[in-house]
C-alpha cells in the first residue's frame, strides 16, 4: 500500500527535534531507520502529518564502552552494535541480539532507539535492556530525564516517552557473562519468543540473574520467578537450571496468532530462558 500524504523536515540538533515536536504536536513522528515506522505508514496503521527526520544528528550514534556505564547513542545503528568488538565481550548479550535482528538491510539502517522507542512486543532489544537493568535517557522541552528499562516499556507499542520527547541514550553496566537466544519468526525474524539473560557468577555458582523474555506477553518482562530459582544453581547442572527456568511466562497473558499459539509460547519461555541462562555461564 502507499502512505498517506505527509510533510518532511530534517533535525539537525535534538533541540531542533524538541522544537519541530512541538511546533507540529501530535501530528509528528520521528524517523531513524525507518524500518519500523515505514511499514505501518504503509498498512494506514501509522498516518503522520508530519515526518522529522532525526538520523543526520551529529554524535548520538556512538558506542562508549570506556566508560562506566556503557553508553551508546540511541541513533546506533544495529550493524555497528554488531560489528563492536567491545560489546562482545563487555556486553555479549546487546551482542547476540544485534547480530540475530532482522536481515542485513534492516541491520544496516535501523537503529537501536528507534526499535526501543517503538515498542515492538517482539522486538528483541526490550529484554536485553531489561536484562541489563539499563538507563534510557529522553530530552524533552524541560530538559533530560532518566527511566530505567523496566519503566520504559509499558505496552504493545506503548513507552515512557511523552509526546515532544526524544530518545537520545542508552546506558548499562558491563555484563560479561551474559546472552540472547530466540525463536525467530520465519518471515519477519522478530522473536516468537526471545530470552536475554545477564549473570553473575561466583564459587561456580550464579549469584544473581535478571532474565527477560520477548515476544509472549504484550510487552517484554522480567521473569522474577526465574531469577530467584536460579540463585545458587550450578550452572553446569542442566536439571538444575531447567528446574529454575520453568515457568518464565507464569502469570503472564500470552499472545495467540496464526503461527504460535499461547500455550506455545509459554512453553516455548521456559526453552530459551534455559538456553540463555546456559549460554550466559559459558561466557
Amino acid at each position: 500500500m502507499i502512505p498517506a500524504t505527509f510533510d518532511y523536515v530534517r533535525a539537525n540538533s535534538v533541540e531542533d527535534v524538541i522544537r519541530l515536536l512541538e511546533a507540529h504536536g501530535g501530528e509528528a513522528k520521528l524517523l531513524a531507520g525507518g524500518h519500523s515506522l515505514i511499514p505501518m505508514m504503509k498498512l494506514r496503521l501509522a498516518g503522520p502529518a508530519v515526518l522529522i527526520d532525526i538520523a543526520g544528528i551529529p554524535n548520538l550514534d556512538q558506542i562508549d564502552a570506556a566508560s562506566d556505564p556503557i553508553a551508546i547513542g540511541a541513533l546506533t545503528k544495529h550493524a555497528k552494535l554488531a560489528d563492536s568488538d567491545e560489546l562482545r565481550k563487555n556486553a555479549p548479550v546487546l551482542w547476540d541480539a544485534a547480530n540475530d535482528l532482522g536481515d542485513p538491510q534492516v541491520r544496516n539502517r535501523g537503529t537501536i532507539g528507534g526499535a526501543s522507542a517503538h515498542g515492538d512486543p517482539s522486538a528483541d532489544y526490550p529484554a536485553v535492556l531489561l536484562a541489563l537493568d539499563a538507563t534510557l535517557t529522553i530530552a524533552g522541552k524541560s530538559g533530560t530525564r532518566d527511566v530505567p528499562a523496566g519503566n520504559f516499556f509499558r505496552g504493545m507499542f506503548e513507552t515512557a516517552l511523552d509526546p515532544g520527547e526524544v530518545l537520545t541514550r542508552i546506558s548499562f553496566a558491563r555484563a560479561p557473562a551474559s546472552a540472547y537466544v530466540k525463536f525467530h519468526h520465519p518471515a519477519s525474524h522478530y522473536a516468537v519468543v526471545g530470552a536475554a539473560a545477564v549473570l553473575t557468577l561466583s564459587g561456580g555458582e550464579i549469584a544473581s540473574a535478571c532474565v527477560a523474555i520477548t515476544g509472549v506477553g504484550d510487552a517484554a518482562f522480567r521473569a522474577s520467578g526465574v531469577e530467584a530459582a536460579l540463585k545458587g544453581v550450578n550452572p553446569k547442572d542442566a536439571d538444575a537450571v531447567r528446574a529454575a527456568c520453568a515457568g518464565a511466562a507464569r502469570g503472564i497473558p500470552a499472545r495467540s496468532d496464526t503461527f504460535a499459539s499461547a500455550a506455545y509460547r509459554s512453553a516455548m519461555a521456559d526453552v530459551f530462558a534455559v538456553r540463555a541462562v546456559t549460554k550466559a555461564a559459558s561466557r
